[in-house]
């Protein structure tokens, strides 16, 4: 056939493709695109633009075009790929392009379509957060530089996420950790964690390129490039980046199908080449029910780890860190008077310690206890106080002016061990902790000790009425936290 045919072939294919789609953005966006290149042997060569377009292809209308191929040339009939990014010099912050030189991709295609590819790996992309017109662009990773590992304060609530993050950085892409989660409520650090990481990895590796952007940002992207039909080049940008960053991916759920669809072919084009991928979620992937079960089955391929609520002995490190940083002196028992009483979030956290310093310096006051205590009450006064099993050791050990480690202590002293039970009697009864974890911190207890002592101070408090006035008392206590 001479070169008008190939062109004659696709052109006839394209009217009976738009007639079966009657949808015009579809045609456009998927079709209009393709050139035909080459027709020998009854094979018909079509170019496309990117290998995510070849596989968009393959995924949603690999029976349309065999079907129409064959319509066309016969039962024989074949369809061969070119496979071309096509760039162009041009970008603002929710538009990707690329520039234009024509360069040819490799990539290895499955399944028995052939393909026709020349490689060459010279391209240069541009960054869709910088300003337009700068020849050689550099990827502004969008990482806060204030958050970093180093004021990251571990404790027992974040010491896998942290530890699993550090190895990332270390090794992007080459670990098991890929993808990495991390997960837990709000403003517990994981924001704070995804940055560190992408921080360390810029020192370690400074030739990787790192991206940060919330699952908000790309969703803006997505439809932005949509509505301008510029998806390949929307796809073609986070192709090359080395360590992604998607925090606050739950934003997708119940939503977003198409792009959690883009991110999908994104994911497996970074997963497959080694390049890491980090997640933040206030859910376990499991839970994410409102998210496409294929990429929640991608995100349970590496590690999901979680971060908690910070205990107390974390929150005080927290908050030493916090005015360490700050260059601010604090009295101790001002630090952990805080700590003992705001204990949902580190976010809250921080925010009693500003709201602290605040009032001094507004008021010129001395930061002192009675100070805290007017501000914590305020602070806390519309919120219903969590109360911890770490708070309760603490009001108890208050009242009885015993230190704080004498619970956790062996001794068999008489006050100590009903300090214990005592603890471990409100415990049970005022949290939802299991009499497991009850007893691992009143002591290191197991399930049966705690209780024991729940029926102990439950029969002192029917016998003994200097025990019964305790326990009123710090019930008075626990109800007006």
């Amino acid at each position: 056939m001479t070169n008008k045919d190939y062109r004659t072939v696709w052109n006839n294919c394209l009217k009976i493709i738009r007639d079966t789609l009657q949808n015009e953005h579809l045609y456009k966006t998927w079709f209009v695109p393709i050139e035909p290149v080459h027709l020998e042997d009854n094979v018909l060569t079509l170019q496309v633009p990117s290998y995510f377009f070849y596989e968009w292809l393959e995924q949603h209308y690999i029976s349309l075009l065999k079907k129409t191929i064959r319509r066309e040339l016969g039962a024989t009939g074949m369809l061969r790929y070119s496979v071309v990014v096509e760039q162009s010099i041009e970008s603002n912050p929710y538009k990707v392009s690329l520039p234009s030189t024509g360069v040819r991709a490799t990539q290895n295609m499955p399944k028995d379509v052939p393909i026709n590819i020349n490689a060459e790996n010279n391209r240069e992309y541009p960054n869709p957060f910088t300003i337009p017109g700068i020849q050689k662009i550099k990827i502004h990773s969008q990482l806060n530089e204030n958050y970093t590992l180093d004021n990251y304060v571990e404790g027992e609530c974040n010491r896998l996420a942290r530890s699993a993050g550090y190895a990332v950085a270390e090794n992007p892409g080459r670990t098991s950790f890929n993808p990495l989660l991390l997960y837990g409520n709000a403003g517990l650090g994981k924001t704070h964690l995804a940055h560190a990481i992408g921080i360390k990895t810029k020192e370690i590796h400074p030739e990787k390129t790192v991206l940060y952007v919330t699952a908000e940002q790309f969703l803006q992207q997505y439809r932005e490039a949509a509505t301008n039909n510029t998806i390949t080049d929307f796809i073609h940008f986070y192709e090359m980046i080395d360590v992604l960053i998607v925090d606050d991916i739950y934003f997708w759920e119940n939503k977003a199908q198409k792009t959690q669809e883009a991110f999908f072919h994104i994911f497996n084009y970074l997963h497959q080449r080694n390049k890491q991928i980090i997640i933040t979620s206030d859910k376990a992937p499991a839970e994410l029910t409102g998210l496409e079960p294929r990429l929640i089955s991608r995100l349970k391929w590496g590690l999901a780890a979680d971060v908690n609520v910070p205990n107390v002995e974390t929150r005080i490190a927290i908050l030493k860190q916090k005015l360490e940083n700050d260059g601010i002196e604090m009295p101790y028992d001002v630090i952990e008077y805080i700590a003992y009483n705001i204990n949902t979030n580190v976010r809250e956290l921080e925010g009693a310690l500003i709201s602290l310093i605040a009032q001094s310096s507004l008021n010129k006051k001395q930061i002192t206890l009675e100070l805290a205590k007017q501000m914590i009450d305020k602070f806390v006064k519309n919120t219903a106080r969590e109360i911890t099993i770490d708070y309760i050791q603490k009001v108890i050990c208050d009242y009885f002016n015993l230190p704080i480690e004498s619970i956790q202590s062996r001794t068999r002293k008489r006050e100590i061990v009903q300090a214990r039970q005592l603890a471990m009697y409100f415990a049970k009864k005022m949290t939802k902790s299991s009499l497991a974890i009850i007893g691992l911190q009143c002591g290191n207890k197991d399930h049966a000790t705690v209780l024991h002592a729940y029926k102990t101070v439950q029969n002192l408090s029917e016998t003994d009425k200097q025990f019964k006035f305790w326990v009123d008392e710090l019930e008075k206590r626990f109800n007006n936290a």
